[in-house]
């Protein structure tokens, strides 16, 4: 007996279980993490700099005009402790988003240490005021959406500096992009709390501004090419953020002796 399907028939084609999608999806993030990391980057590839120039310039005039002196309000008035404080809860709120980067780069062992700091810090830390997990051994582990670019193999591209936030490359320009849209906490908080939150952020960039300012305003005023120096400085600290001299503590990897990050965190968050 001859059964005729007809072409038009409303009937939906079965679709796969979810868990069957879920590991396809968790296959090829494998397959794509094992392609490697993106080769080193070398030298400098600035093939815009007289754009970037300009965004710079624009940059320093924003930076002299408010936010360096909004900074200087904010470390002159606002408590120590409560500086302290609102840096702790700030790097509180950036960890869901660290997390999602881990398990992208598929750094199990990360992502489950900075869980367990993002759980210590709530429940111990007094929502994350405190920062109970470094002095329990418990240290983020740092990351974001341009390493997991780069762990999937993505070029870091030419330097380009941004409005506002200052100096990046077109790699990790893409992931701060893609970590302010998909960060978790913007679908879980309502609004007036992820206002709150973005708030606390501001003042924590506030807070960095204030205690880093001696060595900021020496990059940006006192240079020769202010241009030139932050240039140099971002992409060398970037690129040993990434270790991409070899892993850390390894005869191939670049000796830290003598390095300064002048963006380094002397709270050690």
């Amino acid at each position: 007996m001859n059964v005729e399907i007809p072409l038009n028939s409303a009937s939906p084609l079965p679709k796969k279980p979810g868990h069957v999608r879920m590991a396809a999806a968790i296959c090829a993030l494998g397959l794509l993490v094992a392609c490697g990391p993106a080769p080193v980057a070398e030298g400098i590839n600035d093939p815009d700099e007289a754009r970037n120039r300009g965004t710079h310039d624009l940059n320093l005039a924003l930076d002299r005009a408010i936010v360096g002196p909004g900074a200087r309000g904010y470390g002159s008035v606002v408590p120590e402790p409560v500086k302290r404080g609102v840096a702790n809860v700030s790097n509180t709120l950036g960890l869901p988003s660290t997390i999602a980067n881990n398990v992208l780069q598929l750094r199990l062992g990360k992502a489950g240490q900075n869980t367990l700091r993002l759980a210590t810090n709530l429940t111990f830390g007094i929502g994350g005021l405190m920062d109970v997990s470094t002095a329990m051994g418990l240290p983020e582990a740092k990351t974001d959406f341009g390493e997991t670019l780069h762990v999937w193999g993505v070029p870091e591209g030419s330097y380009l500096v941004l409005p506002v936030l200052g100096p990046s490359t077109g790699r990790d320009a893409v992931g701060t992009v893609v970590d302010a849209v998909l960060d978790p906490l913007g679908a879980i908080l309502p609004a007036r709390e992820a206002e709150a939150a973005t708030g606390i952020r501001v003042a924590a960039k506030l807070g960095d501004r204030d205690r880093f300012s001696d060595t900021i305003d020496s990059i940006l005023y006192d240079s020769a090419d202010s241009y030139a120096q932050q240039r140099l400085l971002y992409l060398q600290n970037r690129r040993f953020e990434l270790g991409q001299g070899g892993a850390a503590g390894s005869a191939d990897a670049p000796s830290d002796a003598g390095f300064i990050d002048p963006y380094e965190d002397p709270y050690g968050q």
